[in-house]
């Protein structure tokens, strides 16, 4: 456990997964250095619209529901996590109406960019230096106070490069044994977006058919993002195939404080094979990103 609260970055990539090739040389390298696996999503609802999903996905990511007798409301960040500053950085008009609802401060990714200094032939370097800012994080040094605790930017499908780009700058700074290292934790969360019951079964984390009676299946525990306290979820199944297929990929580095598992590349396949965090609830992983910023309890083991 450190001996101080880290400040959290979360880079989210949403629709983005089907679009990483080699050539995002900066999101594989990170891959490489992380901690690897997945965030399993609740199906989705019946004619769902795009600006609908997008809500309810980032939602889902910062379990910002609560129901009771059948009604859901918004719980603020702030009351969920003690007390957490949170921003978001988007250009998605549901998403920035959204976090304001739950207490975040919100920024415009193109305004943002378009503060660069004049001149700035590297508009994401600053952009990388600049949110770090916003963490208390400046010239390679941890400030004893931010104005944030957590900041998140979403960026759309078509926007990978940029993020592969945001990596690089932020990895330029984060350098392994500096005070920014110990004390960033870094997210990189790439979903498939609109998903339809037809998706490539390769995409699957459902153990196969064929394997559900092999003797070695009665050695494998029922994973956390099949249950919710000691029941099975409603909305996921070990052995469906609906949201099985295409969950979100996340990698997470901390230098001396999230383990490096064996992936090599930010991609589904590697991630199954090599990565270390198997998969976890989409719903879960604030809670365990706070646990890293001291503002909850631990999930899991």
């Amino acid at each position: 456990m450190a001996d101080k609260p880290s400040r959290a970055l979360v880079l989210y990539g949403d629709g983005s997964a089907r679009f990483v090739d080699p050539s995002h040389t900066h999101l594989h390298s990170l891959a490489s250095k992380a901690s690897c696996g997945f965030l399993s999503l609740p199906i989705a609802p019946p004619s769902e619209s795009e600006g609908e999903r997008i809500v309810r996905e980032f939602a889902v990511l910062l379990d910002a529901y609560e129901e009771e007798r059948g009604k859901k409301s918004v719980i603020p960040i702030s009351e969920r996590f003690m007390g957490m500053k949170a921003a978001i950085f988007t250009n998605n008009s549901s998403l920035k109406s959204f976090g304001t609802k739950l207490g975040l401060s919100v920024f415009q990714i193109d305004g943002f960019l378009k503060n660069s200094p004049a001149g700035a032939e590297q508009p994401v370097d600053f952009g990388a230096s600049e949110l770090l800012q916003l963490l208390g994080f400046q010239e390679g040094k941890a400030a004893e106070s931010s104005q944030y605790d957590l900041v998140f930017v979403h960026v759309g499908a078509g926007e990978v490069e940029y993020l592969n780009a945001l990596v690089g700058g932020i990895s330029q700074i984060d350098q392994p044994g500096s005070e920014v290292s110990s004390r960033l934790h870094l997210s990189v969360v790439l979903s498939y977006g609109k998903v339809s019951e037809n998706e490539d079964t390769n995409l699957s984390v459902s153990i196969r058919r064929d394997d559900e009676n092999s003797n070695l299946s009665k050695l494998v525990p029922r994973q956390s993002y099949t249950v919710k306290g000691e029941n099975p979820r409603e909305d996921v199944s070990i052995l469906c195939v609906n949201r099985d297929h295409c969950p979100m990929l996340i990698a997470q580095r901390q230098y001396a404080v999230t383990r490096k598992d064996m992936a090599e590349t930010f991609s589904f396949k590697d991630f199954k094979e090599r990565g270390g965090n198997l998969v976890i609830p989409a719903d879960r992983f604030l809670h365990e990103v706070a646990f890293k910023l001291w503002k909850a309890p631990k999930y899991g083991a």
